[in-house]
């Protein structure tokens, strides 16, 4: 079940013409928007271009752009196109210091009924947010969809649709053009528009539509998890990372819902996939301690600044052998650890954060901090 979210009502969404703009992506100079949809031919793609992917066969693009408030529909009609399970996609303007852009992507076949199901429900963020984007494909038989950030649509489809989508995009009053030209056609900005006001506690901010996406559609954020580099490709090695890790008991389908807490991990690491290792194993080794209810009275547990993650494991399992227990006395469920964010942070930030705390020389596997919220 989705959960709600909603922009902001006091945002003024800018409109030219008959086109009117995305509440959080909009021109900051003057511009004619042009609606309609430019077409290109792409041959096939030779294997080392397939990646984990199947080949891409022979395929129409269309670049389309039409007014904010027609978007939805559009995007409706063009997954009634798409067979009954598809690939998500989402791409997130997010926090990292060295990446613009947190590119997930579900490498699981999801029903297209929960990818509906989320459009309607988080439509705000979807089609108003300026900081996302989002589509869905399916390689059998071949189908791509996108939304940029700049709600600028991207479809790809083979000579056997392309008849069918051409005959949609017109059906919407959307003609062939040279240029189509939506928001980044000129100097623009990008701002989040959604709001969480204390009188309806039950809408999720950006972070939270992220959170609930990644488990409903099976995300994953599509890097390479075993290095650390910029946007150009450069290797960072040792940076801070700002992980956030969710601890619950598992969802058995039948039972309560899961309960979950949250623990804000700093570290340092050289790798994606050692970041979130290490704030997972540092989570649950004091998931049991009595401070993980609040922490102390700063809202931060007593963790050593020098203290790496294996030391803290092996603190918390130190200690006399206890007596075997009784099959009465074991836990009913184990815990689990997923990471909900993990963002790499400049040496500034990172100070920022722990301040009047100087932080320590970066060192991989170096715990910094974790807090419980």
């Amino acid at each position: 079940m989705f959960a709600r979210c909603k922009a902001d009502p006091a945002v003024t969404p800018v409109q030219i013409g008959d086109m009117r703009f995305p509440a959080g992506v909009y021109p900051v100079e003057p511009m004619e928007p042009l609606q309609g949809f430019a077409q290109v031919f792409e041959p096939a793609d030779g294997d080392d271009d397939a990646g984990e992917w199947e080949e891409w066969p022979d395929r129409y693009v269309y670049d389309v752009v039409i007014s904010a408030d027609r978007l939805p529909t559009l995007v409706r009609s063009l997954l009634g196109i798409f067979p009954p399970r598809v690939y998500p996609i989402l791409d997130v303007i997010g926090h990292d210091a060295y990446r613009e852009i947190d590119p997930f992507i579900s490498y699981e076949l999801i029903g297209l009924d929960r990818m509906l199901d989320a459009l309607r429900s988080y439509a705000d963020y979807f089609f108003e947010d300026g900081m996302c984007g989002f589509g869905a494909m399916c390689d059998d038989p071949f189908i791509y969809m996108f939304v940029d950030e700049h709600k600028v649509l991207t479809v790809r489809c083979t000579t056997q649709a392309q008849p069918r989508v051409e005959r949609l995009l017109k059906s919407f009053d959307l003609e062939q053009i040279e240029e189509p030209a939506g928001p980044d056609a000129a100097a623009h900005e990008h701002r989040s528009v959604l709001i969480t006001p204390d009188e309806e506690p039950s809408l999720l901010a950006e972070d939270e539509v992220l959170e609930a996406l990644r488990d409903e559609w099976r995300l994953i954020l599509n890097i390479d998890p075993d290095t650390n580099l910029d946007d150009d490709g450069k290797p960072l090695g040792t940076t801070a990372w700002r992980c956030v890790t969710r601890i619950s008991t598992p969802d058995t389908g039948t039972g309560p819902e899961p309960h979950r807490r949250y623990a804000e991990v700093l570290l340092y690491a050289d790798s994606l996939s050692d970041a979130e290792e290490l704030a997972a194993d540092a989570a649950l080794a004091q998931a049991d301690d009595p401070a993980a209810d609040g922490g102390t009275d700063d809202g931060q547990d007593p963790v050593p600044a020098a203290s790496t993650a294996k030391e803290l494991i092996e603190a918390a399992s130190a200690g006399p052998t206890p007596e075997p227990a009784s099959a009465d006395d074991l836990p009913m469920f184990d815990l689990d650890a997923d990471i909900v964010h993990a963002d790499r942070l400049t040496a500034a930030q990172l100070s920022e954060m722990i301040k009047p705390d100087r932080a320590p020389p970066a060192s991989p596997g170096q715990l910094i901090r974790l807090n419980w919220s």
